[in-house]
């Protein structure tokens, strides 16, 4: 079988560098991270900078697959169109033109295409489902590879909240829950569910790295948008007590607050545990409780209909409470967390 060469734009991110090692185990694929600031196994590029880009992506001729899933952050909305919609453009640009034997353009994206980030939205969202008033980057994305005349084929997908173990990533879920509860138990307090009242009791879904990248994988050989996630819903109110005997915590009544707050004086403390537990990661590493206020702020229900996938023959399934216990372990094992 002809091997075949896979570029990974935003390699160190929980997508990227989970869609690496699933490649490699993968077998018949050689693959190439491309992120910022580079690493072992990884070309270091601006993607920002086109010229950058095509120096860094020029001499990669038997590239055959790209799998986007970098991402720059902005304050606003409207800010965050410009330089994601441009990193896009720029990478697929020079493959083009550095590989003739391009063959697909895989689409890192998210329920955003659906307005999830807005406010109550129709659910369970589906691929069809009427556009919302932009900006949004993730359309402008799709739109780009939609129009482009190249030869190759193209596929968009759609996670939810994606668990993972990568460390110093802004979006990671379980990481929060993790460390949030092992200050908790090191203070001596119950685990409070911090987001807003009816976030409690709201349906959700999450999507395992593992499963995602497997299926972003499988959708290189179908073209359009692809909703991925575990395949079960849950609610905060069910599974929250769940995660809380994993630590051998009490659960007491949600109590809203802003973990970019209370969680902003607890360096020295962390600094404390790892030095009295052997931790080995720094605070600022295990510190995403911007996105955790985001989550925990979803007071209405956040899924998508994933049957398209489902149908196209995609059958994968991950029970999301053991996701989390099993993420759990892992930061453990890595000293993560105590």
């Amino acid at each position: 079988m002809k091997r075949k060469t896979a570029l990974v734009a935003g390699a160190h991110g929980i997508i990227g560098k989970h869609l690496v090692e699933h490649l490699r185990a993968d077998g018949g694929w050689d693959v190439v991270g491309l992120s910022r600031r580079g690493g072992p196994g990884t070309v270091a590029v601006d993607l920002l900078d086109p010229a950058d880009t095509r120096a860094k992506v020029g001499s990669l001729a038997g590239a055959t697959h790209v799998f986007y899933a970098a991402y720059q952050d902005k304050p606003t909305w409207a800010e965050l169109v410009p330089p994601n919609l441009a990193m896009l453009t720029n990478l697929v640009d020079a493959v083009e033109a550095a590989a003739p034997g391009l063959e697909h353009v895989s689409l890192m994206q998210g329920y955003k295409v659906y307005g999830a980030h807005l406010g109550p939205f129709k659910t369970p969202a589906r691929e069809t489902d009427a556009g919302h008033m932009p900006p949004e980057f993730n359309v402008d994305q799709q739109a780009f590879l939609e129009r482009h005349p190249g030869s190759w084929t193209w596929s968009a997908i759609r996670p939810s909240v994606v668990g993972g173990t990568t460390l110093g990533n802004p979006m990671n879920l379980a990481l929060v829950i993790a460390v949030y509860a092992s200050i908790s138990k090191e203070l001596g307090l119950p685990l409070r569910f911090p987001g807003k009242p009816g976030a409690y009791d709201s349906l959700l879904e999450m999507t395992d790295s593992g499963l995602l990248a497997e299926a972003t994988i499988w959708a290189t050989g179908h073209q359009g948008a692809f909703n991925i996630a575990n395949g079960d819903l849950f609610r905060w109110n069910e599974l929250w007590p769940k995660l809380a005997a994993y630590f051998g915590l009490d659960v007491a009544p949600p109590l809203r607050m802003s973990l970019a707050e209370v969680m902003a004086d607890k360096g020295p403390l962390w600094t404390s545990m790892s030095s009295k537990y052997g931790l080995s990661a720094s605070y600022a590493d295990v510190s995403s409780w911007a996105f955790g206020d985001f989550v925990f702020g979803w007071d209405y229900d956040m899924f998508a209909d994933t049957s398209k996938s489902r149908r196209a023959g995609f059958h994968t399934y991950v029970e999301t409470e053991q996701m989390f216990f099993r993420l759990f372990d892992e930061f453990r094992k890595a000293r993560v967390i105590p």
